[in-house]
């Protein structure tokens, strides 16, 4: 443990040294072109963002005591995922309510919170990556449980723990574009069965290995919860939060570093965390042409580990008292991760205060946001 903590510290050293860095030219002639997408908006106001969180808590302990004699075998500690992860539990929907209903009441609460009647949204985007079926969409589920009008325009928009921001961007850039005055982006997370599975399956292997159970290990530190944003025209709610804009990256020659079902997901987590690390850097550092996100009020960041938050906290040189954190006690909840800490966030933020929403998904991309509270 001494050595992968000191090699840690030397890989978030270089982080820090390369996001301090000059500025140095991205595009040489004959290489790949590399950047940010950058995308701004005029008229767009966040009137409402809100959460619904799984009734059952499971602890790490728990999940500990039923791979115990595999933990044994294999002489890996105990507390191994609240000393690794930081995740002392996490939620889980248990019978009786599917993250589909648990999405229609944050959707419910959200339009409740933003003053908006079903009637007036003319779009809505859910964002969940975990899918009961491939067809229809989730959508079509969410529209008519939240009794949406025949004229709203509905879909999925999948980007693995990414999808709710981008979904954020692009219902901002329809309501910039006039196409529809009220939008929203509602999530349900379910990860019961995949957990399920992932322990029912590392139990029953005699014959893993430290290293192929390793790669299961980040399944054990996701939960379950749902979440939902209205979004409407700035003009017509002087008392909305500004969505200003912001950037997204892509580096997906690593689309292969987390690949995940419904019956489970392997993770290399330790090259995700690298690459993660490199690609939020060269896209950070790229926006400092155009933006200032060296001294915001929250930095509302996708929920993974204590890792991931110390590796940015560290390298981004920012005040962690500024980084609010769900996933000790909610885990990694997907796509619904920054809304729902957004939404617990939401009552201590002041008028005025300046917000960034960002992460990093699976495939790999990475998004930042900006909203003016």
């Amino acid at each position: 443990m001494a050595d992968a903590g000191g090699a840690a510290q030397r890989e978030q050293a270089e982080w820090t040294s390369a996001l301090r860095a000059p500025r140095r030219a991205l595009v040489r002639p004959g290489a790949r072109v590399n950047g940010n997408a950058t995308s701004t908006y005029r008229n767009v106001a966040l009137l409402s963002v809100s959460s619904v969180l799984g009734p059952l808590v499971t602890t790490s302990v728990e999940i500990e005591r039923r791979l115990e004699p595999i933990l044994k075998r294999l002489r890996l500690p105990v507390g191994l995922l609240e000393r690794v992860a930081g995740v002392i539990e996490r939620r889980n929907w248990g019978p009786g309510l599917s993250s589909h209903e648990a999405a229609v009441q944050a959707g419910e609460r959200a339009l409740r919170e933003a003053g908006v009647p079903a009637g007036s949204i003319g779009l809505l985007i859910n964002t969940s990556i975990t899918k009961e079926h491939l067809e229809p969409s989730v959508a079509t589920r969410l529209h008519h449980g939240l009794g949406l009008p025949t004229s709203a325009i509905n879909f999925d928009v999948s980007n693995a723990c990414l999808g709710f921001v981008n979904g954020l961007s692009l219902a901002s850039g329809l309501i910039d574009a006039g196409q529809v005055d009220y939008a929203m982006v509602i999530d349900g997370e379910d990860i019961d069965r995949m957990q399920r599975t992932t322990i029912d399956r590392l139990a029953a292997n005699d014959s893993l290995d430290r290293q192929a159970f390793m790669n299961e290990f980040a399944s054990l530190t996701l939960g379950s919860g749902a979440a939902a944003a209205v979004l409407g025209r700035a003009d017509l709610h002087p008392e909305g939060h500004r969505v200003v804009g912001g950037v997204t990256r892509a580096g997906t020659e690593w689309n292969d570093l987390c690949i995940g079902s419904m019956d489970g997901m392997t993770t290399d987590t330790k090259s995700l965390l690298k690459r993660g690390m490199e690609l939020v850097t060269a896209a950070w550092n790229e926006a400092k042409r155009d933006w200032n996100w060296s001294d915001m009020d929250r930095y509302i960041m996708h929920q993974v580990s204590s890792a991931h938050t110390a590796a940015f906290v560290a390298a981004a040189d920012i005040d962690p008292q500024r980084v609010p954190v769900t996933y000790p006690s909610l885990g990694n909840v997907g796509s619904a991760s920054i809304p729902i800490t957004l939404a617990q966030e939401s009552e201590k933020l002041q008028k005025g205060e300046r917000v960034l929403l960002c992460g990093v998904g699976s495939g790999i991309n990475t998004s930042m946001l900006e909203l003016a509270w």
